[in-house]
């Protein structure tokens, strides 16, 4: 049976040839249209998307009573499994403590003392309060077991929720290697990454991560980066990286050099680093993670001076206990168009279109693809900032 939705006073399809033509260039990027209607099929893919006025019959009919729709958020950086508790941390930041990554051994103490099941739970609460803010798809990386067989477990765990898991036994060196870094990256690019593609690449993960920090005595240098990296390509994994965040350094320049589909964070960025990103556009994106700088005052990575450049521009949400514990992608998009320059659609676009092609997904409306969407209980996509800190968009149940 088919469901026709209708009474959609904007739909949002990221498809720019679909978009009724209205003179708004916001609208052009996001390719609107005006009291539209769609068809979705029984297993969940879009049959027909147009105006109202023009739409066909279905078996069942739906009226959405005079609301947005868009495409679901696509959190493309989030590390989802964890336990244990950093507010204290927050609170000492609040303060003037800088963040240097110290505290994710907190994390890593928790999580590994954790129980699978208290694991799973947790990551399922966690799911479960994003798709009730307008996410419907989510990546979540390892991290904070930072041993074999806990690393395997979290992206066990990981893999239960979501196709799109991320390797990252690279987030920081644990405290019992702390004595022989090298031998913490032979264990990574050795035992645990051959352990993780055992089943062939992509059974567990399907990319592989590193925190390339030197301005962090936790994290891992450029050197150390490219071999985790280059290891990872190898296996048939493809590349993410957490790079540029607490000062200048090489993330970026090597995230472009390897191809790698993201590079996340870009606080810190100097002329080289944008070019860089400019040159990679279609291959490497820029994945900014707001709510980061809010929870670490930080300054904002400047996201208009990266468009303008012609940078391929994401949004997501880095949840995570210690820099970011927010799941909220609309915080992402508000902050993003009050502190980093771009426009509501640029916004929406990022953390729909953009953060989906930085997982190798096409996220549109339009005939043949998934209809993983999201309504908002307003009459425009504009009130995602505008109505920043309200609970008004979600995840659509057909």
């Amino acid at each position: 049976m088919s469901l026709l939705l209708t009474g959609i006073s904007e739909l949002t399809t990221n498809d720019p040839a679909r978009g009724d033509g209205h003179a708004d260039p916001g609208d052009a990027l996001l390719g609107v249209i005006r009291d539209a209607a769609l068809v979705v099929s029984t297993d969940g893919v879009v049959e027909w998307v147009g105006p109202v006025a023009e739409a066909p019959d279905a078996d069942t009919r739906r009226d959405l009573g005079g609301r947005a729709v868009i495409p679901g958020f696509v959190d493309s950086h989030t590390h989802l499994v964890f336990a244990g508790d950093r507010s204290a941390e927050f609170a000492a930041r609040m303060t003037g403590t800088p963040y240097d990554g110290g505290g994710i051994a907190v994390s890593v103490a928790a999580t590994r003392a954790a129980s699978d099941d208290e694991l799973r739970a947790l990551v399922a609460a966690r799911v479960a309060e994003m798709r009730a803010q307008g996410t419907t798809t989510v990546e979540i990386k390892s991290g904070y077991g930072l041993t074999l067989d806990d690393e395997l477990r979290s992206l066990r765990i990981a893999r239960e929720v979501t196709s799109h898991t991320t390797f990252l036994g690279a987030h920081v060196v644990p405290r019992e290697y702390a004595p022989d870094r090298a031998a913490y990256v032979d264990l990574v690019t050795g035992p645990m990454l051959d352990a993780v593609t055992a089943d062939g690449p992509t059974t567990l993960a399907e990319s592989i991560d590193v925190f390339c920090e030197p301005h962090s005595a936790h994290a891992f240098d450029g050197d150390e980066a490219r071999t985790i990296l280059e290891a990872g390509r190898a296996a048939g994994l493809s590349l993410r990286v957490h790079g540029n965040q607490l000062g200048p350094g090489p993330g970026v320049r090597l995230a472009c050099e390897l191809g790698a589909r993201s590079v996340d964070h870009c606080t810190f960025l100097d002329e080289a680093d944008v070019e860089a990103l400019a040159a990679a556009r279609g291959t490497t994106v820029a994945t900014l993670l707001p709510g980061v700088e809010f929870s670490t005052r930080s300054p904002y990575p400047d996201a208009r001076a990266l468009i303008d450049a012609g940078v391929d521009v994401a949004l997501a949400s880095d949840c995570n206990p210690g820099t970011c514990y927010s799941s909220s992608i609309p915080f992402a998009i508000a902050l993003a168009v009050r502190e980093m320059g771009m426009t509501p659609a640029e916004a929406l676009h990022a953390a729909t279109a953009v953060s989906a092609r930085s997982l190798g997904l096409d996220r549109r409306i339009a005939p043949g693809q998934p209809a993983e969407l999201a309504v908002i209980d307003a009459p425009s996509h504009l009130h995602l900032a505008y109505r920043a800190g309200v609970p008004i968009v979600r995840a659509l149940d057909l």
